[in-house]
């Protein structure tokens, strides 16, 4: 009889990223949607950008965007003034 062996995770990213710093890439994103209460509806609204775009950023489908575009979600996300010095 086989043994079934359960593998545990501290957060769901770190299950379905291949890396810890995919993982704290997607956890960062999610939570600057999450922070603001919005649906990916709301955020798609919210950043001038189709839902289904911001299921492909929720998803780490980064390649799909360009680098304008990034910078547009960040800064309609408000975190922009995070990266000043």
């Amino acid at each position: 009889m086989n043994q079934l062996s359960v593998e545990s995770f501290d957060s769901v990213w770190d299950a379905v990223a291949d890396t810890p710093d995919e993982a704290e890439n997607l956890r960062v994103r999610s939570e600057l949607i999450e922070a603001r209460g919005w649906t990916q509806a709301e955020a798609a609204s919210n950043c001038g950008v189709a839902k289904h775009r911001i299921s492909e950023l929720m998803h780490g489908r980064i390649s799909r965007f360009s680098l304008d575009s990034l910078v547009n979600i960040t800064t309609a996300l408000g975190a922009a003034g995070a990266c000043e010095t």
